[in-house]
């Protein structure tokens, strides 16, 4: 006699087949997801992947961590698009909500960013965390307002935080880094020699962005006692007026960052200009004068037109 076709064993059979199908499908969709990551373990390989070796290695800093459409600023999704695209240093907005936590977010009020009203300050994360973040078309995104800290988690591994000031101290920004064990991976922004020196003092192994624009200043910066090799130096939002704090910058051991979110960028964003392919000769001259980092609104587009790094800088092998 015939058996019966066990339905249940067919049903059965059936749900491992889309179980793995689904599987399959996931993993071939993860492969073809580029990341451009900077893996970085320790802070002496900070300082290393940080230093000028004259090898024609470049970055970009992704100012507010770059946003695009549908990408809102200071958010942790957007920084995960820029790195799909370029490795990068991420520049992002401390400041203190009205209970104390250390959130992301550049405007001292909420309005331009996000779907709440009113001062930042007068309210606690909690009631922020119910916001949602705009884009910079003002279209609402379905991401919230993130934490340093969550921020700094995120980045492990994946691409290196620089913390401008806003309304944090240097001393708590630094204890939240050191909370995280963020050394290896993260640059804290000093407005003035003696906030960097502070910052030096209370850790030794910190990376600090200082604001150095002349030959006057290199000299100035020299008797500070910290070490060139924990400075990153910025030397302004135009090409400096005399190259050659550049060269003893460089001369140092020290990179180069210089800013075109005020000037080159303003001429996309504004729409001056249409295509950005025309703008490559403007930045490819930057880097050959000896900038190092260009701190861009645009770090997606310019990293379809710039060169920035090849396999032989020593460097290379820091990017995953």
């Amino acid at each position: 006699m015939q058996k019966k076709p066990n339905n249940r064993l067919k049903l059965i059979h059936i749900l491992i087949l889309c179980v793995f199908s689904i599987f399959l499908n996931s993993g071939a969709k993860s492969q073809n997801t580029k990341h451009n990551y900077i893996h970085l373990e320790t802070f002496d390989e900070l300082q290393q992947f940080l230093s000028y070796q004259g090898d024609n290695f470049h970055l970009i800093s992704a100012h507010r961590g770059g946003p695009e459409n549908n990408m809102p600023e200071n958010c942790i999704a957007t920084f995960e698009n820029t790195a799909n695209h370029t490795p990068s240093i991420l520049e992002v907005d401390p400041r203190y909500t009205k209970d104390s936590v250390v959130i992301l977010l550049h405007d001292s009020s909420l309005e331009r960013t996000t779907t709440g009203r009113g001062k930042v300050s007068d309210f606690t994360f909690d009631e922020l965390s119910r916001l949602k973040l705009k884009d910079l078309n003002g279209n609402v995104a379905d991401y919230g307002i993130p934490t340093l800290n969550e921020a700094l988690q995120w980045a492990k591994g994946k691409a290196i935080l620089l913390l401008d000031k806003k309304d944090v101290s240097i001393e708590k920004r630094l204890e939240i880094v050191e909370k995280n064990n963020a050394e290896a991976y993260t640059i804290i922004s000093a407005y003035s020699f003696k906030d960097a020196k502070t910052c030096y003092n209370l850790n030794k192994n910190i990376m600090i962005q200082v604001f150095i624009g002349s030959p006057e200043k290199v000299l100035e910066f020299d008797n500070t006692e910290i070490p060139w090799s924990n400075i990153i130096a910025f030397v302004g939002h135009q090409q400096p007026e005399k190259k050659e704090v550049i060269d003893m910058i460089h001369k140092r051991g020290a990179i180069c960052i210089m800013g075109t979110s005020r000037n080159l960028d303003l001429l996309i964003s504004n729409g001056e200009v249409k295509d950005i392919e025309s703008l490559k000769k403007d930045y490819e001259d930057l880097l050959k004068l000896g900038i190092d980092a260009l701190e861009t609104d645009i770090p997606v587009q310019l990293s379809k037109i710039l060169t920035l790094t090849t396999e032989e800088s020593t460097k290379h092998k820091y990017l995953h």
